[in-house]
């Protein structure tokens, strides 16, 4: 591969640009159309991100669950105080706002206190029937409504929790949506354009305020949020870096060449998406601005590097010439090692992760060959550049940063080091404070009014999250044993004591209701029949199944009456937090349950999220190895030198740790969208390496190896264009900042914090180290290949010569 990346190739594409400029534009022209047929293809996500492989045990286990039960995240809950609503007026406005909801094919059921069935049991038929417990032809009665709230909250312990909470008088009804439209473009459809219009008609009317929740809710307003912040940050990324990017030239033409460049860029990024079949999720819907981002320091770079050229010698020809033979190997690494930052996601048995990486690696070394064929064709149209569009090279604060850059790394040495050492300590220190949260709530939009809502709801019911204990009797009609039930009964009461979880529902509740409808309703007798009372109770419960419409056991007990479920709710905690719950149930579990004869698992999307997280963390921990490796190795294929790539790698992993330390002190969470920080910044930091240490070995062939000339002409050289890219590197990505998304605006803040150390690293703490290694790292014979070995004088004359045909 040396061979392709020499001084001799790079001519070749310098000539063949310039020669075949209009064909260029117009093949680039024809792809564009390409990608854009392919938007047609690009659809936004409908199921949850799931951070674990489909063969984990804890994916298995779940699975399990849906096929016995079905999907448990498909219940949406309204809530209102009580003294609200059982007024006349608001309880017809609610009736009829139930009723519009409950016509809906979507919907499965709806279990309100409007409608509210009591169970009653019929002696003639030994079996139990429900009846209305409210009565409709009495609802403009307010006395009646008010005895039947009293009744609800006093005298129906079975709907305690599920219904209302008995503290504070807050009730609630649920809506079953149909379980094969929970992941599926129905359920948005029905939320937005149904449900909440709907809900809007009632706060209008009954003035009451009503709070919403649910995960098939929770999941399309925030699905709505992220689509609406697509255009934010690509319209933000746009502004921010384009301003970034004319302030530094002061040339209209060149700020909208580049413009030019990133917009083709993000079409392309929106085609490849499509071409691919990639749905857009919370991560691959910032590829587009990821595109902005990183697209408009390629266009500084090699606008920089010809502005230097042409102020040399004055050629546009020969400076378009200089700026691929001297920089195209640079510039192809760098994106090379930018691409494989993200492509180390890929290595993850995560498909989230993977498509993520895929689509950013393929964009990224798009966007690279868009900047190098665009670039060159731009300013070969254009006129020698003016002298006000070079003022910016000798600009005094770019002066005094670079002259104050020198100072460093030529009399203070020892203060680097110190510093650099007293860095690499905090950072340890920090790392060790770092918590690990994987609640799937963490990273919603904490000031919508969907996320109050949640607050609401584990305030007053413990929580929206779905956990699913399956338990498994091992022979058919199990679960019915008044042994088992009595089991479960006593996990249902661990399960109310632990404070992170809601109160229980299981066919223990509904064998309870049942005792206490053959005592005439007296809530005295909810509660499990003894041995005596089972004989007289259960047949009557087993008669009440046989109606297979109106089995009250299908949502608890499967169709064999070998497993049941347990369903409890659980507040927003993290991943330490749920550990212990977990250990709790478990430690119960393990007493009341023998393995011998019931298999028992805890299972649900809260919980599948939290192990994820985990999961995801020894993952990514091996991509960043991993991608530590692969740019090692292109260090190795650029310089030939061992010793260069420790001396590469310490200035950009120093960073990684001072901010990963930050986390640890400001209280910052490891979690899946912070994880992501560290492959991201690492492969967007280790460019200005390459692109310092590329300089340096041309600089020591043009000085004769002598290693400090070549050290601080490597600075003057490329010192600026390594302030402008990570300059606008680091406000590109504040821009994420603006989200109404805790995990986006960690991700955008850390990884500008942690470009900052970067720069930082590369202008002072690199060369201090290669300064100080010198001798070793100089070695002609060791550093010597031919990738580097371009002189100053290298021109190619065809590509000059078709250069100046041009400009005739």
């Amino acid at each position: 591969m040396t061979k392709w990346l020499n001084t001799s190739f790079w001519n070749f594409v310098a000539r063949t640009l310039l020669r075949n400029r209009h064909w260029v534009l117009l093949c680039i022209a024809l792809f564009t159309i390409f990608m854009a047929s392919q938007w047609k293809y690009i659809r936004f996500t409908q199921t949850e991100a799931n951070l674990l492989p489909n063969d984990h045990k804890d994916n298995i286990a779940y699975t399990d669950f849906l096929k016995k039960f079905g999907e448990e995240g498909n219940i949406i809950i309204f809530a209102v105080k009580s003294a609200d609503v059982f007024k006349p007026e608001t309880f017809k406005s609610w009736n009829k706002m139930m009723a519009s909801i409950a016509k809906n094919k979507e919907v499965d059921g709806v279990l309100s206190f409007n409608e509210i069935q009591d169970l009653v049991k019929n002696d003639s038929l030994q079996t139990f029937q429900t009846k209305p417990f409210i009565d409709q032809n009495k609802v403009a009665n307010a006395a009646y409504l008010n005895t039947k709230k009293q009744d609800l909250l006093n005298k129906m312990p079975f709907y305690e929790s599920l219904l209302f909470n008995k503290k504070s008088g807050v009730v609630r009804s649920v809506i079953y949506l149909k379980k094969d439209i929970v992941n599926k473009p129905e359920r948005k459809e029905f939320v937005l354009n149904k449900l909440i219009p709907a809900i809007e008609s009632f706060k209008e009317t009954a003035k009451t305020d009503i709070k919403v929740s649910g995960m098939p809710y929770i999941r399309t307003l925030n699905a709505k949020a992220i689509i609406s912040e697509i255009g934010l940050f690509i319209g933000a990324t746009l502004l921010v870096t384009s301003l970034i990017f004319y302030f530094f030239f002061r040339s209209f033409r060149t700020t909208m060449m580049a413009l030019f460049v990133v917009m083709i860029g993000v079409m392309w990024s929106f085609g490849f998406l499509g071409l691919l079949r990639y749905e857009i999720t919370v991560l691959t819907a910032l590829v587009p601005s990821l595109i902005v981002i990183i697209g408009i320091p390629n266009c500084i770079f090699l606008t920089n590097k010809y502005h230097q050229e042409t102020r040399i010698h004055g050629n546009r020809a020969k400076g378009l010439q200089r700026v691929l033979t001297k920089v195209g190997t640079a510039t192809f690494i760098t994106n090379v090692t930018t691409a494989v930052g993200f492509a180390t996601f890929i290595i993850t048995d995560n498909k989230l992760l993977q498509e993520f990486g895929i689509v950013t690696s393929i964009n990224i070394m798009a966007l690279f060959v868009l900047s190098l064929f665009v670039i060159p064709i731009f300013f070969s149209f254009m006129p020698i550049p003016k002298a006000k569009h070079l003022e910016h090279l000798e600009r005094g604060y770019l002066v005094n940063f670079k002259n104050w850059i020198i100072n460093q790394v030529k009399y203070h040495n020892v203060r680097v080091y110190s510093v650099a050492v007293g860095i690499l300590i905090l950072g340890i220190i920090g790392v060790y404070k770092i918590n690990i949260s994987g609640s799937i709530l963490e990273d919603m939009p904490k000031n919508n009014a969907f996320f109050e809502d949640i607050r609401f709801f584990e305030k007053e019911f413990k929580g929206v999250l779905p956990v699913e204990i399956l338990i498994d009797t091992k022979r058919k009609k199990g679960v019915m044993k008044i042994s088992t039930l009595k089991k479960m009964d006593e996990l249902q009461s661990e399960i109310e004591a632990i404070p992170e979880l809601s109160k229980p529902v299981s066919i223990v509740n509904l064998v309870k209701f049942s005792k206490q409808a053959y005592y005439n309703g007296n809530p005295a007798f909810y509660d499990l029949p003894d041995s005596q009372e089972q004989a007289f109770i259960l047949p009557y419960l087993k008669n009440s199944s046989k109606d297979s419409k109106n089995n009250p056991l299908k949502s608890y007990v499967d169709s064999t009456g070998q497993y049941a479920r347990i369903s409890t709710f659980m507040r927003e905690v993290s991943t330490d937090e749920m550990v212990k719950v977990e250990e709790k149930l478990n430690d119960r579990i393990n007493k009341l349950f023998p393995k011998e004869r019931f298999t028992v698992t805890i299972t649900g999307k809260a919980l599948l999220f939290q192990k994820g997280t985990s999961y995801l963390l020894d993952n990514l921990i091996e991509s960043l190895l991993f991608a530590l490796a692969l740019t090692g190795a292109l260090i190795f294929f650029l310089f030939r030198s061992v010793k260069m790539i420790f001396v590469a790698l310490i200035p950009n992993l120093l960073p990684l740790l001072a901010t990963a330390g930050l986390m640890g002190y400001l209280g910052i969470p490891i979690k899946p969208s912070t994880i992501l920080v560290f492959g991201i910044a690492f492969g967007l930091s280790v460019d200005d390496t390459i692109r310092f240490l590329a300089q340096y070995r041309q600089e020591l062939v043009r000085n004769n190896w002598k290693i400090k000339k070549s050290i601080f002409s490597t600075l003057e050289e490329e010192g600026p264009s390594m302030f402008y890219t990570s300059f606008v590197l680091l406000f590109g990505f504040s821009v994420f900042t603006l989200s109404d998304f805790g995990g986006t605006v960690a991700l955008g803040g850390l990884v500008s914090i942690t470009l900052l150390f970067g720069m930082l690293t590369n202008l002072i703490l690199l060369p201090s180290l290669v300064l100080s290694l010198n001798r070793s790292l100089a070695n002609e014979q060791e550093f010597t290949e031919p990738i580097l070995d371009i002189l100053e004088n290298n021109e190619d004359p065809d590509a000059v010569a078709e250069g100046e045909e041009i400009k005739k």
